[in-house]
Formats: structure tokens, C-alpha cells, sequence
């Protein structure tokens, strides 16, 4: 008897790519030592695999024919229903892509929606979402997407979302691993791996101890703290970005650069990106876990208890 495989199929709907380009710098493992070392038969990756496009439809209408198991669906990308829900936006073989999509889902033993598109709708579903772009199972994190909120997959999960823009690869790899090997995959209220999803960006932030001490900037290129002015997310965002760093270099907030909150259902969020709303001199958004009495109080003391070296910005941001 021969080693049994894991059939995996990559379907790219809306999408830049990102995430496949995210993919390619996974080094956790990297995806050849994944596709090797965890036995994977990859019926369809759209940049990485050497078959052929007709070979695809034929293994879609195999795997819908209940002829080959579909263990692993990832989709990538926003699923486009416009115009007026016919979801003719976007094809596959002349057939609605979206609708396509949702009849595979009810054959995988797993649904992974790759990059916040395919798990909420993502840029290509923002306002006027002329399209009428959404996510597998969540619209923006209401209850709009392809598939309905109480569906599961044969395993009984619903659709795992492992969202970012792009997401972190080796967060893809390591879901992909946990799937294929049976381990306990855990999944908070938006359906992302806990794994992944549990800590916030600002908590592994190099410039947190500015932030703490209230030696906030207002233009970029500077070394302190970009909540209060430049509209980081990263004191309500759940992600790996400063956990797991980017090619395990760097981040964002490393380079200083706001956190953007691109994991989030609501990104990209309808207000500016680089700016911090406030009611007066008080943020209308607080770090996750802070009250607003709390958070005045502690502003008003920090600044005048911050060490010479945060002063100074001599902290290594």
C-alpha cells in the first residue's frame, strides 16, 4: 500500500497575489519541504504549479463527482458575486468562479481562506465594492459572505481564516501542517488560528517602551511611538507581524511604518490610514484592554517619568 497523500487545491479568485508572493518566502518550512516532507499532492497552485489548466477542470469535475478526495480547499482572493449576483465578474471556464468555489467547499474536509480577501472581502470588497466582492464565510465581519455562518466543513470546522495583507508565509505553512497531520487547530470568534491571531502587533513592537512613556511622533521617519498621531493599528491588532518577523528581519512598525491592521475584517477601514481620530487630545480607539479614565491618568503622569535614553530616542526602533 502506497503513502496515502493530501490533496491540496489552490483556487486564486480576486486577488493580487500577495499571498502566493508571501508563500514563496515561507522558510518554516519552506512550501517544496512542505509539499515533500508532509506528503501533499498539489492538484492546482495557479503561479506554482506544471500541469495544465484543462488538467484542473478535469480533477474540479472528479472532486464534485465525488471521484477524488479534496482534503485541503485554499482559496485566495475576494469571490466576486457581481454583477447582480450572477458572479460573472470572475470565471473559470466560463462559469461563475464564486459559485464554483462554494461546491468544492462542500467537498473539502478543510476550507482555508488565505489573506484577509478570501476571509473577509479584503480592498476589492472596500465601498462602492462595485463587484460585490466578499469573503468565503464573512463580509467585512458580518455574516455576508459565499458561504452561510453555520456551515462546516467535512471535518466540522468552518472556513479557517488566516488573514493578512499578505498574510505571514509561515503562518500559512504551519496552518497547512497542522490540517494535514491532525493536530488541534483552535479558532478565536473570527475564525483565525489562536496559534497566530493571540498577541498584538504593538506587544512585540520595538517602540513600545516610547509608547508607554508617551513620546509619540508626528511625522514619519522618526523613532518614537506611531499610535497617538500616525494611526497604527497595532494596539488592536491580533498578528505575528512583531512576533515572527518579515523574512526574520523586520515589520512595519520596525521601519516605521503604522500598522495598517490588514488582518482585521473591517481593512482596509473607511478613514485615513496615516492619521489617528480623536475627541480632543484623547485617541476615540484605546489600546485593546485600556480604560478611557485609565488612559488619561497614565498620559498625563508618563511623560514626565520617562528615562533621559526615551527622551532622547535613543531606543532602537
Amino acid at each position: 500500500m502506497g503513502i496515502i497523500k493530501t490533496n491540496l487545491l489552490w483556487i486564486q479568485a480576486g486577488s493580487c497575489s500577495g499571498d502566493t508572493m508571501s508563500l514563496l518566502c515561507a522558510d518554516k518550512p519552506s512550501w517544496p519541504e512542505l509539499v515533500a516532507q508532509h506528503n501533499i499532492n498539489v492538484l492546482w497552485q495557479p503561479s506554482l504549479s506544471t500541469r495544465s489548466f484543462n488538467e484542473l477542470l478535469t480533477d474540479i469535475d472528479l472532486i464534485l463527482s465525488d471521484q477524488l478526495e479534496l482534503n485541503i480547499l485554499c482559496i485566495e482572493g475576494s469571490l466576486a458575486l457581481g454583477p447582480n449576483n450572477t458572479g460573472m465578474f470572475d470565471t473559470l471556464d466560463s462559469k461563475p468562479k464564486a459559485f464554483i468555489v462554494k461546491e468544492l467547499a462542500q467537498k473539502a474536509d478543510y476550507v482555508v481562506a488565505v489573506g484577509t480577501c478570501a476571509a473577509f472581502g479584503g480592498i476589492p470588497a472596500a465601498p462602492p465594492n462595485p463587484t460585490e466582492c466578499t469573503g468565503m464565510q464573512s463580509f467585512q465581519g458580518s455574516d455576508d459572505g459565499l458561504l452561510p455562518m453555520d456551515w462546516r466543513s467535512n471535518k466540522g470546522l468552518p472556513v479557517i481564516n488566516i488573514s493578512g495583507c499578505p498574510t505571514h508565509p509561515n503562518t500559512i505553512m504551519q496552518t497547512i501542517i497542522a490540517l494535514t497531520q491532525g493536530y488541534p487547530l483552535p479558532l478565536n470568534d473570527m475564525q483565525q488560528p489562536k496559534a497566530h491571531y493571540s498577541t498584538l502587533v504593538h506587544q512585540g513592537c520595538s517602540r513600545n517602551e516610547y509608547h508607554e512613556y508617551d513620546i509619540e511622533e508626528d511625522k514619519f521617519g522618526e523613532a518614537g511611538c506611531l499610535f497617538y498621531n500616525l494611526g497604527c493599528q497595532g494596539p488592536y491588532t491580533t498578528a505575528t507581524c512583531n512576533t515572527e518577523l518579515w523574512n526574520n528581519r523586520s515589520s512595519k512598525t520596525r521601519e516605521g511604518v503604522p500598522c495598517l491592521g490588514c488582518v482585521s475584517p473591517d481593512f482596509p477601514r473607511n478613514a485615513p490610514l496615516f492619521t489617528t481620530e480623536k475627541v480632543g487630545d484623547i485617541p476615540v480607539a484605546l489600546p485593546l484592554g485600556v480604560s478611557r479614565p485609565r488612559y488619561m491618568a497614565y498620559k498625563g503622569l508618563a511623560k514626565d517619568a520617562a528615562p533621559i535614553r526615551i527622551i532622547e530616542r535613543k531606543m532602537k526602533p
